[in-house]
Protein backbone atom coordinates (compact mmCIF):
# COMPACT_ATOMS: atom_id res chain seq x y z
CA UNK A 1 0.00 0.00 0.00
CA UNK A 2 1.18 3.84 -0.81
CA UNK A 3 2.19 5.90 2.28
CA UNK A 4 -0.47 8.48 2.50
CA UNK A 5 2.18 12.06 2.73
CA UNK A 6 1.69 14.59 5.14
CA UNK A 7 2.37 18.18 4.30
CA UNK A 8 3.96 19.96 6.79
CA UNK A 9 2.52 23.30 7.94
CA UNK A 10 4.21 26.29 6.75
CA UNK A 11 5.86 28.41 9.74
CA UNK A 12 5.41 32.15 9.66
CA UNK A 13 8.35 34.00 8.78
CA UNK A 14 8.63 36.39 11.38
CA UNK A 15 6.72 35.28 14.89
CA UNK A 16 3.68 37.55 15.81
CA UNK A 17 4.65 40.35 18.53
CA UNK A 18 2.37 41.22 21.22
CA UNK A 19 1.69 45.38 19.71
CA UNK A 20 1.13 46.24 23.43
CA UNK A 21 4.30 46.06 24.77
CA UNK A 22 7.25 47.93 23.24
CA UNK A 23 10.68 46.06 22.72
CA UNK A 24 13.78 47.31 24.31
CA UNK A 25 14.60 49.81 21.44
CA UNK A 26 11.36 51.08 21.66
CA UNK A 27 11.89 52.29 25.54
CA UNK A 28 15.44 53.10 24.97
CA UNK A 29 14.19 55.56 22.19
CA UNK A 30 11.58 57.16 24.27
CA UNK A 31 13.87 57.21 27.47
CA UNK A 32 16.18 59.78 25.50
CA UNK A 33 13.55 61.49 23.65
CA UNK A 34 11.67 62.54 27.12
CA UNK A 35 15.15 63.47 28.54
CA UNK A 36 16.57 65.66 26.05
CA UNK A 37 12.96 67.20 25.74
CA UNK A 38 12.69 66.06 22.04
CA UNK A 39 9.54 64.12 23.16
CA UNK A 40 5.63 65.36 21.87
CA UNK A 41 3.99 66.52 25.00
CA UNK A 42 0.94 64.52 25.52
CA UNK A 43 -1.98 67.03 26.18
CA UNK A 44 -3.76 66.87 29.48
CA UNK A 45 -6.80 64.33 30.56
CA UNK A 46 -9.87 65.54 28.87
CA UNK A 47 -8.44 68.12 26.21
CA UNK A 48 -8.38 68.00 22.38
CA UNK A 49 -5.92 68.76 20.61
CA UNK A 50 -9.07 70.93 18.20
CA UNK A 51 -11.93 71.26 20.01
CA UNK A 52 -13.95 73.02 16.98
CA UNK A 53 -12.82 70.23 14.56
CA UNK A 54 -14.16 67.88 16.88
CA UNK A 55 -17.74 69.40 17.21
CA UNK A 56 -17.60 69.31 13.57
CA UNK A 57 -16.63 65.87 12.96
CA UNK A 58 -19.50 64.99 15.60
CA UNK A 59 -21.95 66.44 14.32
CA UNK A 60 -21.45 64.53 10.78
CA UNK A 61 -21.33 61.78 12.35
CA UNK A 62 -24.69 62.15 14.17
CA UNK A 63 -26.46 62.99 10.66
CA UNK A 64 -24.44 61.05 8.22
CA UNK A 65 -26.30 57.83 8.94
CA UNK A 66 -29.38 59.19 8.34
CA UNK A 67 -28.77 60.83 5.58
CA UNK A 68 -27.19 57.82 3.91
CA UNK A 69 -30.38 55.75 4.82
CA UNK A 70 -32.38 58.15 3.12
CA UNK A 71 -29.79 58.14 0.15
CA UNK A 72 -30.11 54.54 -0.55
CA UNK A 73 -32.76 52.60 -1.67
CA UNK A 74 -34.49 49.59 0.23
CA UNK A 75 -32.48 47.27 -2.30
CA UNK A 76 -29.36 48.55 -2.38
CA UNK A 77 -29.10 48.94 1.47
CA UNK A 78 -30.49 44.95 1.67
CA UNK A 79 -27.31 44.44 -0.88
CA UNK A 80 -24.81 46.41 1.83
CA UNK A 81 -26.21 44.25 4.47
CA UNK A 82 -26.11 40.84 3.01
CA UNK A 83 -22.30 41.71 1.63
CA UNK A 84 -21.44 42.74 5.60
CA UNK A 85 -22.98 39.25 6.87
CA UNK A 86 -21.15 37.63 4.65
CA UNK A 87 -17.88 39.03 5.36
CA UNK A 88 -18.92 38.45 9.01
CA UNK A 89 -19.54 35.22 9.01
CA UNK A 90 -16.08 34.26 6.58
CA UNK A 91 -13.92 34.85 9.51
CA UNK A 92 -16.03 32.00 11.54
CA UNK A 93 -15.36 29.39 8.76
Amino acid sequence: MAEEQTIPKQQPIMPKRDKLRPDVNEIAFRTVQASTGAAAKPLPAGEQANPEAAERGRKGGKRGGAVRKARLSKARRRAIAKKAARARWRGAE
